[in-house]
């Protein structure tokens, strides 16, 4: 028979298993079984966690989920989080509210992820009278502006989060380590690093959240090296990394092209740190090697995992191959993303976009058609700025803007400008069979180079320009504002789908590396 003090690690492998595949609600309960048959008690709050985590990731009934938090004793801030998310997350939201409130009658500290979830059921149930309570409670410990930092920080509204960050000085919260980590999460997420950076090296009390912080905004920035130099400033100072640092640390490798320094951050998480190896951390792996270029060897990755590759850790691979031009492993990831997720727009973009950098418009049509016929659509493109107290957003030949004859006109000025400068329109990016000088046109409407040339327009000289892009930015545009921030003398920082851009002088923080 296992004892408790053993099976939590059995169960914690058997459930990142099952978190990492396609799975049922049948098979957690088994899982369950298998601990009650071999003499474990829900007492043990590791053992519950899991279970728990996992039964609420895979949307089993809240029912089913609360019967087991209520046999767990003295259960952690993480697993009454889980079950606060679970109930905002399911059709009847309204146990989330009661939750809290054992919570608070329990003396359970809450942390950056309590409120967040119970004000998403708040406003799920409109319930006004409520959410002003837990919002005045929130704000007592700290985390009330935690929440509108967030919404910040996603929307790239970095002058409304830098208004905040004074309120928080001025009223006395700026040293409260939770709301510090949430003015640092802006700045990393706004991509104005080097304030995030002076949060950081301000704050009198740090804790890991603090360092994981500002590591995964470092890497997100283009960061690497700084990155990784933080990580080893975190090891003298003899703290313990969890498993989001090590995310960071290897994302920052990936992205950087540091394949062995990612490699052996990786052995070390597991051999000096005991921390088993999630789903994540092998995406990142599989990220690290495609991005190099070394595409076999991330499929022969993948095939080698410990554990079921997910949707998201085949899309990895498919990006990698669309960008070097490997169609067939391409063709085998798309094979098994029509199993897991058959009705994702990217998996189909990525897959048209190889077709047609191979001038294979037949195949292409074929692809648009099968998107047509099961009524998937693909996400548009957008780009975010943030003007007086306003964000603005700019879809592609956006007209709507009643500045349009203006901002269309500072187009072709930059583009003239940029031209004397060497430029030259990288038409491999648009992926249609239309004449090159359509081509060029279509470029010059880009989404991102519409609201750089508001930006141009509307703000004084040397002013910053800050751009949040909700897809990957072309090669096309990451050339042009290269020479737009030297041309123009601004500094111009873009963030996209998965990281940061800092254009400065005609060089990119990426170096172009993406």
């Amino acid at each position: 028979m296992h004892s408790d003090h053993h099976l939590p690690s059995i169960l914690k492998q058997c459930v990142a298993i099952l978190l990492s595949s396609a799975t049922s609600i049948h098979k957690l309960k088994q899982v369950h079984a298998f601990s009650i048959r071999h003499g474990v008690s829900l007492n043990n709050p590791d053992m519950g966690k899991h279970l728990l985590f996992t039964l609420v990731s895979f949307s089993a009934p809240m029912s089913y989920a609360h019967n087991i938090f209520n046999q767990i004793r003295n259960p952690r801030i993480f697993t009454w989080n889980t079950m606060i998310r679970g109930f905002a997350e399911s059709q009847n939201p309204k146990p989330a509210i009661d939750i809290h409130r054992n919570m608070r009658i329990l003396a359970v500290e809450p942390d950056t992820h309590t409120y967040p979830f119970l004000l998403k059921a708040i406003a799920k149930l409109i319930a006004v009278r409520e959410g002003e309570g837990v919002h005045s409670i929130a704000t007592k410990n700290g985390f009330g502006l935690s929440v509108l930092l967030t919404a910040c920080a996603e929307l790239g509204a970095l002058a409304l989060g830098t208004r905040v960050h004074a309120y928080m000085f001025k009223v006395g919260l700026a040293e409260n380590v939770h709301a510090a980590n949430s003015v640092l999460d802006l700045y990393a997420k706004t991509g104005n690093i080097s304030e995030a950076q002076k949060v950081f090296d301000e704050m009198k009390e740090k804790s890991v959240v603090s360092w994981t912080t500002l590591i995964v905004g470092l890497a997100m920035n283009g960061f690497g090296n700084e990155a990784i130099d933080l990580f080893k400033k975190l090891e003298r100072k003899q703290l313990t990394p969890n498993e989001i640092t090590f995310v960071g640390v290897l994302y920052a490798c990936s992205h950087c092209g540091m394949v062995d320094e990612g490699f052996t951050y990786f052995k070390r998480m597991k051999e000096e740190f005991g921390i088993e190896p999630r789903i994540e951390h092998h995406g990142c792996m599989v990220d690290l090697l495609g991005r190099s270029g070394r595409i076999q060897q991330a499929y022969d990755y993948i095939l080698a995992m410990p554990l079921q590759p997910n949707a998201v850790v085949w899309r990895t691979l498919l990006g990698s191959c669309t960008m070097h031009g490997h169609s067939a492993l391409a063709e085998v990831a798309r094979a098994q993303l029509i199993q897991l997720e058959p009705k994702h727009s990217g998996d189909y973009v990525l897959l048209s976009n190889l077709y047609a950098s191979e001038k294979r418009w037949s195949d292409v049509s074929k692809v648009r058609e099968r998107m047509l016929d099961q009524g998937i659509q693909k996400s548009p493109g957008h780009s975010l700025v943030e003007l007086g107290n306003c964000v603005y957003q700019f879809v592609m030949g956006d007209t709507s803007h009643p500045e349009s004859e203006d901002i269309y006109a500072k187009l072709i000025e930059i583009t003239k400008l940029l031209r004397l400068e060497g430029y030259v329109p990288h038409v491999a990016n648009v992926l249609a069979d239309i004449e090159e000088e359509e081509k060029e046109t279509a470029l010059l409407y880009h989404n991102e180079k519409i609201a750089i040339a508001f930006m141009l327009i509307k703000t004084p000289p040397g002013t910053p320009i800050r751009v949040v892009k909700n897809l990957r930015v072309c090669a096309d545009c990451h050339i042009a504002i290269k020479l737009i921030s030297k041309v123009y003398k601004r500094e111009i920082v873009v963030r996209d789908r998965s990281r940061f851009h800092h254009f400065k002088d005609g060089s990119c923080s990426c170096k172009d590396y993406w």
